[in-house]
């Protein structure tokens, strides 16, 4: 048996509360609802790939590794999502490792089933496609915003991902089972920088967190110096130009004065 070979899911597991077709809430053939504890593999990156996933409850990280090792987070995954689907272009392995971050429920479909289901189904296919469009768009996203913006200013913008701000019923508090070393392989920063980011947002009010760091707590004003593009969000660039901007003016003076100094020496 597979290291990460689920459980069955509870049968008291409340389906109504989801707003998945019914195909996605039942046992069936070519299909099963499982479930993942916290921490386990769904799947590991290289495995043969022969089946669909459909997230009912919980959290998954989606990850890949590099052949020279480096980890980097590919996404967090919320109900109400497809993955694992690339099988369905007949790609032979997993890409990436799926994790249960909490106590998952799940619907597993093998790849001929799903295929076959997309065909005659179209509130199926429908909710599938718009799944895909909606991670589509938010890739496009992330790519300019590793492009263009600032690694504070692509944290700010994750935490508000995160705390649902783009969704009805307005912000909630995040748990920070995502570490910080998740949340800078999630900006392609380093740890240390993202601690830095986290602790200058809570200063300004933007977000909040207890000394246990149990969950963060965004706040509007984090969205609102997102989309006015306040001076404080980019500021971690001004004290370097600040700094090069008087080695310049001390290095004038120098000339001037006909003095030659090495005003990188230590």
């Amino acid at each position: 048996m597979s290291k990460h070979e689920p459980t069955r899911a509870a049968d008291t597991w409340d389906v109504s509360a989801l707003n998945g077709h019914n195909f996605l809430l039942e046992d069936g053939e070519g299909k099963s609802i499982r479930a993942y504890r916290k921490n386990q593999n769904i799947f590991v990156q290289g495995e043969v790939a022969t089946t669909v996933f459909y997230l009912q409850r919980g959290r998954v990280k989606v990850s890949a590794k590099s052949k020279q090792g480096k980890d980097a987070v590919v996404g967090i995954l919320a109900p109400g999502q497809f993955f694992g689907e690339s099988c369905l272009t007949d790609h032979p392995s997993r890409a990436t490792t799926a994790i249960a971050m909490d106590d998952c429920v799940l619907t597993s479909i093998d790849k001929v089933t799903m295929r076959t289901a997309l065909r005659s189904e179209h509130k199926l296919s429908d909710t599938f496609m718009a799944c895909l469009l909606r991670r589509n768009s938010r890739i496009e996203d992330d790519l300019v915003d590793q492009l263009v913006n600032s690694g504070e200013k692509r944290l700010a913008r994750l935490l508000l991902r995160l705390a649902n701000f783009a969704q009805e019923g307005g912000p909630q508090a995040i748990a920070i089972t995502l570490s910080q070393e998740t949340l800078a392989e999630m900006i392609g920063t380093t740890r240390s920088r993202a601690s830095f980011f986290l602790n200058k947002f809570r200063k300004l009010g933007y977000i909040s967190y207890g000394s246990q760091n149990a969950n963060i707590e965004v706040h509007a004003s984090l969205l609102y110096s997102v989309l006015r593009e306040k001076p404080a969000i980019d500021q971690e660039e001004q004290p370097v130009a600040r700094v090069g901007a008087d080695l310049s003016a001390v290095a004038q003076k120098a000339k001037a004065e006909g003095v030659t100094r090495h005003l990188c020496d230590s």
